[in-house]
């Protein structure tokens, strides 16, 4: 496997999904949940578990891209989060027609409008944790490696970050307030693969200092393969599998993790290495020309 080799390929097939995802955003935006947007939520105790369809039987009428969630702890309620500002009456009408087709006795319900408000503030308190871990992170790995492997790291995760923004913008997935918490996450787990990485090369570095930077890079992303593949396959099944079986709310922040977690071991491979080659040629040609 000769990955500094081939650096450029896995360069123009990451820019290609980050142009193209970027290019939608400029295009459409991003697809902004209820979280972002300001809404209306309304919960209402069915008695009994419905299927997602039957429910939208009724709630299509009044909004075709309302999102719908089973909660409680027999999943007998529902609820309904519309990125619309429904009036009372509208909001009296849905809940009555869920009464009458289920034949609901007592109405037990909650409805709540809120703004974009409580989005901005997510938006500030998610870009302000993200700088502060990003700083963090620079920091340690400059102390515990080099400042050439911290920037190499910080720019793999920039990729990361970009490349899960841009899944998102090209298949128009809602973005909601799991997904922050998902993208700190990505941050973390990603970070750590690279990082075992970049330790392999200090050590072959030092076990072969004759070495070409090609060559230590090369043999050392080799040794990590396995461990790296498998800690990844690992971690991605259970979140697949928690995916597939979870309730609503689970499967919005499973989603981005999956995407996060491909993006950030094929970035700890195949991105953050040939940034540090090219960072430390770049090193030895300033050395050279002074």
């Amino acid at each position: 496997m000769n990955v500094i080799k081939n650096r450029k390929i896995y360069y123009i097939i990451s820019l290609a999904i980050i142009i193209l995802g970027l290019a939608m955003m400029l295009i459409n935006g991003l697809n902004y949940g209820i979280d972002f947007t300001g809404g209306t939520s309304i919960q209402i105790k069915i008695g009994r578990m419905i299927t997602v369809d039957e429910a939208r039987e009724i709630i299509d009428e009044y909004d075709k891209e309302a999102s719908i969630l089973h909660i409680g702890t027999n999943k007998d309620e529902i609820m309904i989060r519309s990125k619309k500002d429904f009036t009372n009456d509208e909001i009296n009408q849905i809940i009555d027609k869920f009464a009458e087709k289920y034949d609901i006795k007592e109405k037990e319900f909650q409805s709540e409008k809120f703004g974009p408000f409580m989005g901005r503030e997510i938006k500030k308190k998610a870009l302000l944790s993200s700088i502060i871990a990003v700083i963090a992170m620079l920091i340690y790995i400059s102390w515990r490696f080099e400042f050439k492997f911290a920037l190499a790291a910080i720019v793999a995760l920039i990729h990361d970050v970009l490349i899960t923004f841009s899944v998102y913008a090209i298949f128009r997935i809602p973005v909601n307030s799991a997904f922050i918490a998902a993208i700190l996450t990505i941050l973390g787990y990603s970070i750590n693969d690279t990082i075992v990485i970049f330790d392999r090369i200090r050590e072959e570095s030092k076990l072969n200092p004759r070495q070409s930077i090609e060559d230590t890079i090369n043999g050392s992303i080799k040794k990590s393969l396995t461990r790296t593949i498998n800690t990844s396959l690992t971690t991605l099944v259970a979140v697949i599998i928690l995916y597939i079986v979870g309730v609503e709310d689970v499967k919005v922040l499973a989603l981005p993790l999956i995407f996060g977690i491909m993006s950030g071991t094929y970035s700890s491979l195949f991105i953050a290495s040939p940034i540090w080659y090219a960072l430390k040629n770049r090193e030895k040609l300033n050395t050279k020309r002074a």
